[in-house]
């Protein structure tokens, strides 16, 4: 899994829209733009916009991505976000987000696209760009329309898509009164029409259930975008795209892009070894290109291996290795030259380093605390009200964004983000954070400070809840901003630890093991006076502890996740209750973990679009039983949900007045605010590091990108300190 998306590889849009995106990766649609008053966004693009005027012709991109992808069929289950920014670049999109995560008519394709009737069917007419032609000389035109919509309608079988939202609901396909105009439409209504047709497809792609199915998997014969697709190169891990010659708009300024498959904690070697030119990467990274730009003296000298050695540390090297015991000598001083070695390494990677930048922005996506809501205690509506009403989600958001620079609120909407037409903060639904009332809403379900708990013999092999390393009462006081994953990754774990009452280990706080009996107050006479510690003491029900399995990925850049789980168990053990954090392998989080429900609580992010009526019901839809007994989630992994919910969903969709449909948007995310089966904590940020040199590409944010227009800036366009880099960079500019 990558932790460039948002979300499982097939959520939602275009796989994890992600892009994410992504992580994997997004206003409302209708018939106007309706600008709602939803404030500006946290943070905009932040990708160094400079005029085409300014950057040179020519000149390869290299830009790091997670995987070559499995298919460049955005359609198709396994797609990706490689897949997603393929398609923005070589394919035709009808509408693209702006700024504020609102879609834009695209003018290259279309001169204009709107209803043109609601009675008694909803009909939009689209007119197309009478330039727009396909690589091999074709017009774009309503046989590609026919051949998309034929192939997602979910009528044939043979297709193998992954979804067919939207294209389920028109009823004809037709030419309109001249070649460039297509007349769609639509057997039931359907709001997000702006939806449609991004990215489209040619007939010679869609047409077939066999050319669908394998024609687009690894190549794309014909394309009609300011790059074409030249190849897919597994091998070499990387996939080329060069300057379409057919392409009718603004013309591309590089001559190729090469995406380049680059693991997270690969890309710093990378950069530094002048192989890439643009790359999202983690905080701790961050770090490193933002000390390497800074002038010589102001960067902490304290940086790199052996910075945390004290001056009576090295002393003490110094001594051992010259000392007269032979042996500890060899030692010490193969430890030394190693040392050295990577000090040096180091110091070369941070001069390469000052030719970067970071450019900062959010992803159009949120982490959330995910609440199983299928068995255990958190099928009780009290119990996950509880655990919600415990959380600090401003302290959260401040110990993740904080660090970064960037703006630390805290997430108020599952269906929209700050900027997007449509946001509002709906969580007084749930109310505010409130220990005495999630107290009290445990105690109403049962769950009582100081409890009897029976005692268990334990397995000698079985680690008790907040052992040693997977404490779960970590307060996460380290470096919040270590790592890099702030939710890209679902996660999970195959674990019955704690689910059989067993009283939990004292997380680091001072009381030790409970015994039967021995929680604070337990067996105190009437009108004795608590314990200082009595507010937080173990809830119990039943005689078992209430202790919530916590998975969270074990892989490297998860680093920001722990910290953030360190938190909340934190918060929850102020209120009673017990968390047992379990690590496990990425590479089996979703599937074996998350998407089985084998979890209690779980990080993960989900991307914000635009389309939500559409997008996001599967997400918070009710679960319901299949003809085989088995449920059926769809994409709703915390398995909580209402009949409401979903009828405001079903509403907001064949609602084609903004206003209307916002509020109904609206007052779904209210109710699954109530419901309290996953609670936003923070908007995901987006740091890139960029060559300096490098124009209109970075931290994109909401938006989606402009490939024509990137590019490297000329040398009378650069800044007065000249071009830091500027060997490396000469190297991709020039072809």
């Amino acid at each position: 899994m990558s932790h460039d998306g948002v979300g499982p590889r097939a959520a939602l849009r275009s796989v994890a829209l992600l892009t994410a995106g992504l992580l994997a990766v997004p206003a409302l649609a209708g018939c106007g733009s309706g600008d709602d008053p939803a404030g500006e966004p946290l943070a905009g693009a932040d990708i160094a916009h400079a005029d085409r005027a300014r950057i040179a012709e020519g000149g390869t991109l290299r830009w790091a991505v997670d995987t070559v992808p499995d298919t460049l069929n955005t359609f198709q289950s396994d797609a990706d976000a490689t897949t997603t920014r393929i398609a923005q670049a070589v394919l035709p999109s009808m509408f693209r987000m702006d700024t504020r995560g609102r879609p834009v008519r695209n003018p290259d394709y279309l001169e204009s696209a709107e209803v043109v009737d609601t009675e008694p069917k909803q009909v939009v007419l689209y007119k197309l760009n009478q330039q727009a032609v396909w690589s091999d000389g074709r017009e774009i035109g309503a046989a590609d329309f026919a051949a998309q919509w034929r192939a997602l309608s979910g009528k044939d079988t043979a297709y193998w898509t992954a979804r067919n939202a939207g294209y389920d609901r028109i009823g004809k396909i037709e030419r309109g009164s001249s070649d460039l105009e297509v007349k769609v439409t639509f057997s039931r209504p359907y709001a997000d029409w702006k939806s449609l047709f991004t990215p489209l497809y040619p007939k010679e792609v869609m047409g077939t259930p066999d050319a669908f199915n394998d024609g687009a998997r690894k190549k794309l014969k014909v394309t009609a975008g300011p790059f074409t697709l030249k190849k897919v190169d597994t091998g070499e891990e990387e996939v080329t795209l060069t300057r379409s010659a057919r392409w009718w708009g603004a013309p591309a300024k590089l001559s190729k892009i090469v995406l380049r498959a680059v693991p997270r904690d690969k890309r710093i070697s990378a950069l530094s070894a002048g192989t890439l030119d643009l790359a999202e990467i983690d905080p701790a990274a961050a770090r490193r290109v933002t000390a390497a730009a800074l002038p010589r003296g102001e960067s902490s000298p304290l940086a790199g291996p052996g910075a945390d050695r004290s001056a009576a540390d090295a002393l003490r090297s110094w001594a051992v290795a010259n000392g007269s015991d032979e042996e500890a000598a060899d030692e010490e001083s193969s430890a030394r030259r190693k040392l050295a070695k990577k000090a040096a390494k180091y110091a070369r990677q941070q001069k390469a380093l000052g030719g970067f930048e970071v450019r900062r922005s959010f992803e159009p996506a949120f982490t959330q605390l995910a609440l199983n809501g299928a068995d255990g205690p958190l099928a009780d509506e009290r119990v996950r009200r509880a655990v919600a009403r415990a959380l600090d989600r401003r302290a959260i958001a401040e110990a993740v964004l904080k660090p970064l620079g960037l703006p630390a609120e805290s997430v108020g909407s599952h269906l929209a983000l700050s900027g997007q037409a449509g946001y509002g903060d709906s969580s007084g639904a749930l109310g505010e954070q409130d220990a005495k009332e999630a107290q009290a809403l445990l105690a109403d379900a049962g769950w009582v400070p100081g409890g009897p708990v029976r005692k268990e013999k334990k397995d000698d092999g079985e680690k008790a809840a907040g052992s040693e390393g997977e404490k779960g009462g970590d307060s996460g006081d380290g470096d919040e901003s270590e790592g890099g994953d702030d939710g890209t990754y679902i996660v999970g774990e195959d674990d019955d630890a704690n689910d059989d009452g067993k009283a939990p280990r004292d997380s680091g706080t001072g009381t030790g093991h409970l015994r039967q009996g021995g929680a604070p107050g337990a067996y105190a006479p009437r009108g004795t006076a608590a314990p200082a510690r009595a507010a937080s003491a173990p809830v119990a029900k039943d005689g078992k502890a209430l202790t919530l399995r916590f998975v969270l990925p074990s892989g490297p850049g998860s680093d920001t996740l722990r910290t953030v789980a360190g938190r909340i168990s934190a918060m929850l053990e102020r209120i009673g209750i017990r968390t047992d954090v379990t690590k496990v392998d990425d590479a089996s989080y979703f599937k074996d973990h998350i998407a089985s429900g084998k979890y209690d609580l779980a990080l993960y992010s989900w991307p914000a679009t635009a389309y939500p009526a559409t997008d996001a019901r599967p997400v918070y839809a009710k679960p319901v039983a299949a003809a085989d007994g088995s449920l059926n989630v769809e994409q709703n992994y915390t398995r909580v949900g209402t009949d409401q919910v979903d009828q405001l969903f079903d509403q907001a969709v064949t609602t084609l007045d903004d206003s209307e449909r916002g509020a109904l948007i609206r007052k779904a995310d209210s109710r699954i605010w109530a419901a309290a089966g996953s609670i936003p904590l923070y908007q995901r940020p987006q740091l890139t590091a960029a060559r300096k040199n490098l124009a209109n590409a970075g931290a994109f944010g909401f938006r989606t990108p402009v490939y024509e227009d990137m590019g490297f800036l000329k040398k009378s366009a650069q800044g007065p300190t000249g071009t830091p880099g500027a060997k490396s960079a000469g190297a991709s500019a020039g072809d």
